[in-house]
């Protein structure tokens, strides 16, 4: 059965998933790339993005885990874009250039309608005006049978928690303070109810910690 899932999300050790003031020229907020750069470093981050080299090992095989099987991938605006209120710029069309690295439907929660834009490589944004529960059924529609990743933000990520739909979850720890900005465990009337930690090891760049649904095996997750 297809599953929701979460991948190289990653916090500072403080719980920001990124830092505050995000805008235009800090789209992840004050300091936020830095809790970035484990993943930039490795071999399939850097091939996804259009770049070569990077290292292989332990980060790498992460980045790789949270593409295989995903047929669509859910996000909330502040994700695809620096932009707020309604839609006056229509040439933004993402922080990735003309051929993101979805290669997929991704489906943008906001309150305001947006015509679908199609992009190279076979990525179509679509935008969803009437909820999470609205764009995960629709991601589903879309994955054909295969999962559907929620990319972020952690307010994003925070709703599907909350309503216990996340069936995994992998959480990257950078060994940075950021002190500020938007925590990926806020907001939660119960905490991540029915996940429970399936595995937990450490590269030299950050902890790793993989959590499923409660009853799942350590196999069942990957």
């Amino acid at each position: 059965m297809p599953k929701l899932r979460v991948h190289n999300l990653t916090i500072s050790l403080d719980g920001y998933a990124a830092g505050p003031n995000q805008g235009l020229d800090n789209p992840m907020g004050i300091g936020g790339m830095k809790i970035h750069e484990w993943a930039i470093a490795t071999r399939s981050w850097r091939a996804l993005h259009g770049m070569k080299g990077g290292e292989k090992g332990l980060d790498n095989q992460f980045i790789e885990l949270g593409e295989l099987n995903i047929g669509a991938t859910i996000m909330g605006r502040n994700m695809f874009g620096p932009i707020r209120g309604p839609w006056t710029d229509e040439d933004w069309k993402g922080w990735w250039g003309d051929d993101p690295p979805f290669r997929h439907p991704v489906f943008v929660l906001t309150n305001f309608d947006r015509e679908s834009i199609k992009m190279k490589g076979g990525t179509t944004f679509h935008f969803v005006t009437d909820g999470f529960a609205s764009a995960l059924e629709q991601a589903f529609d879309a994955a054909n049978g295969e999962d559907i990743r929620v990319g972020g933000g952690p307010i994003t990520i925070q709703q599907y928690l909350n309503a216990g739909l996340i069936d995994e979850m992998h959480v990257a720890i950078a060994p940075i303070l950021l002190g500020g900005g938007t925590r990926l465990f806020d907001n939660l009337s119960d905490g991540p109810i029915g996940l429970e930690c399936v595995e937990f090891v450490s590269s030299p760049t950050v902890v790793h910690a993989r959590f499923a649904r409660s009853g799942a095996s350590s196999t069942d997750a990957k």
